[in-house]
Order: structure tokens, then C-alpha cells, then sequence
């Protein structure tokens, strides 16, 4: 055999167990690496019977800037501050479980006798954090982003309550009961107490909102 034949098989023998080796590396050992173990555990507490009507539903943004400053000795103040974004998708309704009513059937009416307040009956948020620092010492525990978090979906809450969902849940529930009941051609009477009067009456009326846009200054050089 002569030289150069024998130089080409061992370089090709060579290559061959390279591109072995490199295969056996690439599809075998990367293909055995261990999956990350993932453990999830889901228990049921218990199941209830609701009657529960959402008749309005609205969408929100909060911006809920949180700083703390902790007194070091009485030298300095270390600080720790964090920005949230929070977005959530509020429906707002009623639980009919709290109301009561009699049936007067020989004048075909139905009595209602207390009628519940609208409340926040879902509340989906989520949940981003922007320019979180923490001091030296004074740290952000997780603890403490729990506490931040259960802040802003109370301040999102209140927030909620404080606009006019709650009245147009209040005027389309009692629109769609007195539809119903005279659809069955029966009637409705509301015969509730003053305190439920008076709960109530924040709730009656909705209000249009009212905006006016200003035209946009001309430019230059339109006509």
C-alpha cells in the first residue's frame, strides 16, 4: 500500500470517528440530560351551590408605587421602593343567595322584601414590577411582595367600587327582574325595608360620563 493511500485512509478513519464522537455527544448525552422534576398537588376544599348574576363588568389599571424608609440608628434612612403595575378584569353582580321574597300567587306578584347590595363577585389581576430597589439593609423580603401585592388588589377593590359599575349592575338588574316577571305576566313590587332603602340609594341612579375634547391647534401651515 503505498504512503499516500495509507496518509487518506487514517484521515478518513480519523474523520469518521470525529464525527462519531461528535454525534454520539450531540444526540445521545444532551438526549439523556435530566428533566427538571416538576411536583404539583391540587386539593378541592368544597364545593357550594351559588346563585350569583354578574350584570357589569370593567377593566383597570393601577400604577401603585410602594416605598419604605427604615430609620438606621437615627443616622440614615435606608430606603426600598417598587413599582407595580396592576391590570384586572372586575365583574360586579349580585348574589341572589341574600335575597327574600314571597310568592303571592293569586295575584301572581312577587314580593321582594330585601334585595342585597351589588358586589365584586370576580376579580382577576395581573401583576408587574418595575424598578424594584432595595437598601443596604433594608431588603425586600417575600413577605413583604405578598403584603405589596394584597395593597394594590385592595386599593384595585375599592377603586372598583368607587365607580359607576355598581350602578349599572344596580339599574340592569332591576331592568332584567321586572323584564322577566313580565314576560310570565306576573308583577313585580319592591317592598323593602328603609335601611335597604337607603343602602341601595347611592346605587339608583347612573350618571352618564362627561367629556369634552378640545379641538387640535392648527398647524402652521394648514390653511
Amino acid at each position: 500500500m503505498e504512503f499516500s493511500t495509507l496518509l487518506f485512509f487514517l484521515m478518513s478513519l480519523g474523520l469518521g470517528a470525529g464525527a462519531g464522537i461528535w454525534g454520539y455527544n450531540r444526540w445521545w448525552v444532551e438526549g439523556q440530560k435530566p428533566e427538571p422534576t416538576r411536583e404539583a398537588s391540587v386539593l378541592l376544599d368544597r364545593i357550594e351551590k351559588v346563585f350569583k348574576v354578574v350584570m357589569a363588568e370593567g377593566y383597570f389599571t393601577e400604577i401603585y408605587n410602594y416605598q419604605h424608609d427604615k430609620d438606621i440608628w437615627h443616622l440614615f434612612k435606608d430606603k426600598k421602593k417598587a413599582l407595580i403595575i396592576a391590570k384586572a378584569k372586575v365583574l360586579v353582580g349580585f348574589d341572589f343567595s341574600k335575597v327574600r321574597l314571597r310568592v303571592e300567587g293569586e295575584n301572581r306578584q312577587l314580593v321582594v322584601e330585601y334585595f342585597p347590595a351589588p358586589e365584586i363577585l370576580s376579580m382577576d389581576t395581573e401583576y408587574k414590577f418595575y424598578d424594584i430597589e432595595s437598601g443596604w439593609l433594608n431588603r425586600f423580603q417575600t413577605d413583604d411582595l405578598t403584603h405589596i401585592l394584597a395593597e394594590a388588589k385592595e386599593v384595585m377593590n375599592e377603586k372598583a367600587m368607587e365607580s359607576d359599575l355598581p350602578r349599572i349592575a344596580n339599574n340592569q338588574i332591576q331592568l332584567m327582574m321586572y323584564q322577566l316577571a313580565a314576560t310570565m305576566n306576573w308583577k313585580l313590587a319592591m317592598q323593602l325595608t328603609e335601611a335597604n332603602q337607603k343602602m341601595l340609594a347611592k346605587y339608583a341612579t347612573y350618571h352618564e360620563l362627561e367629556a369634552e375634547v378640545e379641538p387640535l391647534p392648527k398647524h402652521k401651515n394648514m390653511d
